[in-house]
């Protein structure tokens, strides 16, 4: 199974930098890796300012794109199919998309990066 995150810009890959951390980016970011690391799901985010041609190489991000503009993102697919749009999948949907129960995995691995990506 492979989840696929295309992401607006953002200032790092994962987009928890900068001098305050946006909780959802962080419960994101924990939740791939988690993901990622125990439960073999192959998990990939874009974001826009790091990855354009990520964006650019898939029609169906493209379309959306260029239905919805930058609302449409981010955009969340499963197996290459669009899944959720304009919005980050909670932990709910994210557990419910993969099979894979993350409850335990809001805000683990919280820790202090100085401010700096």
């Amino acid at each position: 199974m492979e989840i696929t995150l295309y992401e607006r810009a953002l200032c790092c890959s994962t987009g928890v930098c900068g001098p305050t951390v946006d909780p959802e980016l962080l419960m994101i970011t924990t939740a791939f890796e988690t993901l990622q690391k125990t439960a073999g799901v192959t998990a990939k985010r874009f974001n826009l300012s790091q990855d354009p041609k990520a964006f650019s190489q898939n029609e169906a991000v493209l379309a959306a794109i260029k239905a919805d503009g930058a609302e449409a993102l981010p955009l969340t697919l499963v197996d290459h199919k669009i899944v959720k749009k304009g919005a980050y999948p909670s932990l709910a949907e994210l557990s419910q998309l993969t099979h894979v129960s993350l409850a335990q995995t809001e805000t683990a691995g919280t820790k202090d990066n100085g401010g700096c990506c």
